[in-house]
């Protein structure tokens, strides 16, 4: 199996924290690329809370959620990925296990590297992961979670557990 392109994806918490070592491993021995993507929820698909959202609050919205989730992706990139030969960053709005799977395609992906859950999940195994299993082209590498409760990267739980 040749292995060029690896995707991660990520939600910044500590449950796709535990993906890392098989990403770089991976990454080390494939000599691949890594590509990491965060997928923000797409806002103009609910209904307005509390009254009348709007669309230009939206929009503002959105852009202060990509520009955060790009420099949060710099700061996961430059801490966690300095052994790996490249790294390429990808932020996309809408559903994460849609993203994920046209990012396959996209990039010409070989393997996904991803844990069982993500953050918001009560459950050992995801609905994103689940989608991305049973719909994914490529081999797709879901790393059981050692951990309980997940925690957010680069949160104020990472900053005291580092400090």
């Amino acid at each position: 199996m040749e292995v060029k392109k690896i995707l991660w994806p990520t939600d910044f918490s500590r449950t796709s924290e535990e993906a890392l070592p098989y990403v770089t491993s991976l990454t080390r021995k494939y000599d691949a690329e890594v590509h990491v993507l965060y997928v923000i929820e797409d806002l103009a698909h609910h209904e307005g809370w509390y009254g009348e959202f709007g669309r230009e609050n939206a929009q503002k919205l959105m852009a202060h959620s990509e520009k955060t989730a790009r420099q949060r992706l710099d700061q996961l990139c430059e801490k966690y990925m300095e052994g790996c030969p490249l790294y390429v960053k990808h932020v996309a709005i809408g559903d994460p296990a849609q993203e994920i799977l046209k990012l396959i395609g996209k990039e010409q992906i070989d393997l996904i590297v991803m844990t069982s859950r993500g953050e918001r999940s009560a459950f050992s195994f995801g609905s994103v992961s689940e989608k991305v299993v049973k719909n994914s082209q490529v081999p797709v590498i879901v790393i059981p979670l050692k951990s309980g409760i997940p925690k957010v990267l680069g949160g104020a739980d990472d900053q005291a557990s580092s400090a």
